[in-house]
């Protein structure tokens, strides 16, 4: 395979969704969420990455796969680049 799947995308997508400031906090994936954000967190569920098929916490494998995706998502984010007045300014 040789690129993202949409499943794939939908399941990074909920792994960016889970709270960053401490591991004492989840996620619930409530009832009138999208059918492919609940079948995001239930396959996540499966391979072991978060504690509920319907969110819950991350494990420590989610928790690392968790941070790739942000590296990933931040890497891929548009950046301002600096104009030449700008850099003239500094340098």
């Amino acid at each position: 395979m040789s690129s993202f799947d949409q499943d794939m995308l939908d399941e990074l997508n909920l792994l960016l969704k889970f709270p960053t400031d401490s591991l004492l906090q989840g996620l619930k994936i409530h009832h009138d969420a999208s059918q492919s954000m609940v079948n995001a967190a239930s396959r996540l569920y499966s391979k072991g990455l978060i504690t509920q098929p319907d969110g819950g916490y991350l494990t420590d494998l989610g928790i690392d796969l968790a941070d790739h995706a942000r590296h990933i998502q931040s890497a891929m984010c548009p950046r301002k680049v600096a104009t030449k007045s700008k850099m003239l300014a500094y340098g």
